[in-house]
């Protein structure tokens, strides 16, 4: 199994995208502590993983949290080997969206969720891979948005503007710890299925939309596991000489114009 023996800590994985996730390492070999800030979901979670897993019940922004997270690996599991961040979402409610309408709160509660959130997780990680004196792999989620807007259905600016400082982000980091063997790679989803997206699910418009901006296979919406795979490599010796990438798994989306129907 491609993740045999590997320890890893899903920022974010009690749900959605990290849910789907944790579950395809432990099927690959790997033991996984999973955050997420939902106790019923965090239960939930940790019945669904099995003993090869354990959850934990913090808040993502919050400082501290993700050292907890992989001092609850290190103890469970014996060591630490990955990091893949998935923790963020939209902060559409709290103000975000086009320039004009953009708030103040809405701008930094969105950079909160989207970006500090990701840049805590990171540092606890690089800082426990150089206190363990080896390498390590780190995995963040972006978005297609931080680089191909779509401007008729999907502008929240605050939103594609961390999503583009995490790419950033993520580059830097990767090239000032390459040496010490620390890996950092990005996956950037288009519209995938998820609580976050249920207000794009549940309008016949933007999904009509999809269907030919996302075109693969036959025109649809993503999955969680769609991305799995590209999580497990990125977590697993196989990307060993693999750092500072982003790889779009989107379906399509920035090769694609989608059409609108008036």
């Amino acid at each position: 199994m491609i993740l045999q023996g590997k320890r890893i800590v899903v920022i974010g994985g009690t749900s959605g995208i990290g849910l789907s996730a944790a579950e395809a390492f432990v099927r690959a070999g790997a033991s996984v502590v999973v955050t997420g800030r939902h106790p019923q979901k965090v239960s939930a979670a940790a019945a669904r993983l099995g003993p090869s897993a354990c959850a934990l019940a913090s808040d993502a922004c919050t400082e501290g949290s993700a050292e907890q997270a992989i001092e609850a690996c290190m103890h469970t599991f014996s060591g630490f080997d990955g990091l893949y961040h998935v923790a963020g979402g939209s902060g559409r409610r709290h103000g975000d969206g086009p320039l004009h309408e953009l708030s103040l709160e809405g701008w930094q509660r969105t950079f909160d969720i989207n970006l500090t959130a990701l840049m805590l997780s990171n540092r606890a990680a690089v800082r426990a891979f150089r206190q363990q004196g080896h390498g390590g792999s780190i995995l963040n989620m972006g978005s297609v948005l931080g680089f191909s807007p779509s401007p008729r259905y999907f502008s929240t600016h605050a939103y594609a503007a961390a999503k583009a400082s995490a790419v950033g982000f993520t580059r830097a980091i990767a090239a000032h710890y390459a040496a010490d063997g620390i890996r950092v790679n990005l996956i950037a989803p288009a519209l995938v299925e998820t609580p976050m997206s249920v207000r794009a699910q549940e309008d016949a418009a933007i999904m009509d939309f999809i269907r030919t901006k996302q075109p693969l296979e036959g025109g649809r919406i993503g999955i969680p596991s769609d991305l799995d795979g590209a999580a497990v490599f990125f977590l697993s010796d196989a990307s060993r000489y693999a750092t500072g990438q982003v790889l779009r798994v989107d379906g399509g989306w920035e090769l694609s114009e989608g059409q609108y129907h008036d």
